[in-house]
C-alpha cells in the first residue's frame, strides 16, 4: 500500500512530480466523498486520523483507531474501492493528547495509541512528539523530541512485527501551522528556516542510528515543514514558491526525502501544484471539505425552509447553534470579536470548527430529517440558484440531498487531484 509514497521523492527527481492528497477527516460523508473519487479514478486513497479526533480511550469522535478502519473500509467497500488502494495514517502521533501530564505518563499513552494505530492497519505514522509535557516548555528542543519520537517508532516496529504485513513509513517534524488553522488574521508567514529544517534530519537521522534502527530511518519518506499556507478564521495565505525556493533546494540534498504540507485547504487547484512541483506531494486537508459539506447542508436547509410546508424555518442552522453554544469547548478561545463577530465565526470561519459538532446525536438527527424531507422533491431552479448557485447540473431533477452533498466535497477533492497529477 505505501509504495506509491515511497516512489515520490523519485517523481520529483525524474522530473515528473506526482502528489497524493491525505484526506484528515472522520466524518462519513467526508471519508464516501474521498473513496468515491479514488474509485472513480482508480486512485490510491490515503485518509487519516488525529489523536486527538481518534485513540485508544475513543478521541473525540468516540472512535477506536479499529473503529475507524472499519468505518473507513465500510464505506471504501459500498463505493467499490479495494482495500488494497487504501492507505491508511496516523497524524500527530505523540502526546499531545495527554501533554497536560507529566513527561513519563503522556509519553506511555503515546506509545500505546501507536500500537493500537499499527495494530488496526494504519502504516503512514506522523512521529510528533514536539509538544512539552507537565513542567516542560511548550515546544521542545531537537534532542529530546527526535529521542521522543524514537520511543513512538520503536512502538510502532514491534507492532507492525507483530501484526505482519508491510511495516510503516514514516513522516517526521512538527514545524506545522496550528491544527484546524490560525485564530487571527495572518498578512505574513515565513516558510521554515532551511538550516532548522536540515538539522531535524540530522538529529534525527543520528538518533536513529546510534539506537541501530537504520532501517527504519529508510522508511522515513518525508519531513513536515511550513512551506508558507495557513488560513484562519476570515482568511488564507496563499503559497509563494519563491519564498520556499530554500526548502525546495534542500531536497535536491536529501533525495530520499519530501515534504508533507499541512492545512493546505482552500489554496486552490494552481498553488496546490505548486506546492507539488517543489517537493511537498503530500497534501493535508480536512477543514476545507467539512467547509464545503456544511454550505451544501445549509443550502439544502434553506431550501427546504422555502418549499416543504411544516418544516421549521432554517432547523439545522438552528439546531447546530444551540449544539455549539450549550457546549463551546470546541470552538471558544478560537473565535474572538462581539457576540454577533463570534455568531458567524461560529458557522462560517475557514476554521469550520462547526466539523466538531456534526456527530453529535441532534446534529446527526437533524441532518436525517432535513435529506428525508428532501428525498425525491423537485425544487425550482429559481430556488435552487438563491440557495446552491453552484449546482446547475442538480435543476429540474428530483433530490438526493446525500448525493449532493457528497458532490460538493467531490469538486474540492477534484481541484486536489488535478494537483496531484498535472491535470
Amino acid at each position: 500500500m505505501t509504495a506509491f509514497l515511497r516512489q515520490l521523492a523519485q517523481s520529483r527527481r525524474d522530473g515528473k512530480p506526482l502528489g497524493i492528497t491525505s484526506v484528515c477527516s472522520a466524518h462519513p460523508l467526508v471519508i464516501r466523498a474521498a473513496a468515491r473519487n479514488a474509485a472513480h479514478y482508480s486512485d490510491i486513497l490515503l485518509i487519516e486520523a488525529t489523536c486527538n479526533q481518534v485513540n485508544q480511550f475513543g478521541g473525540y469522535t468516540g472512535m477506536l483507531p479499529a473503529d475507524f478502519v472499519q468505518l473507513v473500509r465500510r464505506i471504501a467497500a459500498e463505493e467499490n474501492l479495494p482495500t488494497d488502494k487504501i492507505i491508511l495514517g496516523g497524524d500527530h502521533l505523540g502526546p499531545n493528547p495527554w501533554r497536560s501530564e507529566p513527561a513519563a505518563s503522556a509519553m506511555a499513552k503515546a506509545e500505546d495509541m501507536v500500537m493500537a494505530y499499527v495494530d488496526a492497519g494504519f502504516r503512514k505514522i506522523h512521529l510528533d512528539a514536539s509538544m512539552g509535557c507537565a513542567g516542560e516548555p511548550a515546544a521542545l528542543d531537537d534532542a529530546t523530541t527526535a529521542e521522543r519520537a524514537l520511543r513512538l517508532a520503536q512502538a510502532a516496529e514491534h507492532a507492525a512485527r507483530k501484526a505482519g504485513g508491510e511495516m510503516p513509513v514514516y513522516i517526521i517534524g512538527t514545524e506545522v501551522p496550528p491544527p484546524g488553522g490560525a485564530h487571527h488574521v495572518i498578512t505574513e508567514l515565513e516558510p521554515t528556516n532551511v538550516a532548522a529544517a536540515q538539522q531535524t534530519i540530522d538529529i534525527h537521522r543520528d538518533m536513529f542510528r546510534r539506537a541501530g534502527m537504520e532501517d527504519t530511518f529508510s522508511r522515513v519518506i518525508g519531513l513536515v515543514v511550513q512551506p508558507g499556507v495557513e488560513f484562519g478564521n476570515e482568511n488564507v495565505v496563499i503559497y509563494d514558491p519563491s519564498k520556499a525556493r530554500g526548502l525546495t533546494q534542500l531536497l535536491d540534498r536529501e533525495q530520499s526525502l519530501i515534504y508533507e504540507a499541512h492545512s493546505t485547504d482552500y489554496q486552490g487547484r494552481a498553488a496546490l501544484r505548486h506546492l507539488v512541483e517543489d517537493g511537498f506531494p503530500i497534501l493535508k486537508v480536512g477543514p476545507e471539505l467539512t467547509f464545503v459539506l456544511r454550505e451544501a447542508l445549509y443550502g439544502l436547509d434553506l431550501i427546504a425552509s422555502d418549499l416543504i410546508e411544516g418544516y421549521p424555518p432554517r432547523a439545522l442552522f438552528k439546531t447546530m447553534e444551540k449544539l455549539m453554544l450549550d457546549n463551546p469547548v470546541f470552538w471558544q478561545g478560537h473565535y474572538h470579536g462581539w457576540p454577533q463577530e463570534q455568531h458567524v465565526q461560529r458557522h462560517y470561519s475557514y476554521s469550520d470548527r462547526i466539523r466538531y459538532y456534526w456527530n453529535q446525536p441532534e446534529a446527526a438527527a437533524a441532518v436525517q430529517t432535513l435529506i428525508n424531507v428532501l428525498q425525491g422533491r423537485t425544487a425550482p431552479p429559481t430556488v435552487f440558484r438563491q440557495h446552491l448557485p453552484g449546482f446547475e447540473g442538480w435543476f429540474g431533477k428530483p433530490l438526493d440531498p446525500t448525493a449532493l452533498v457528497v458532490a460538493a466535497v467531490q469538486r474540492s477533492l477534484d481541484n486536489y487531484r488535478a494537483a496531484c497529477t498535472g491535470g
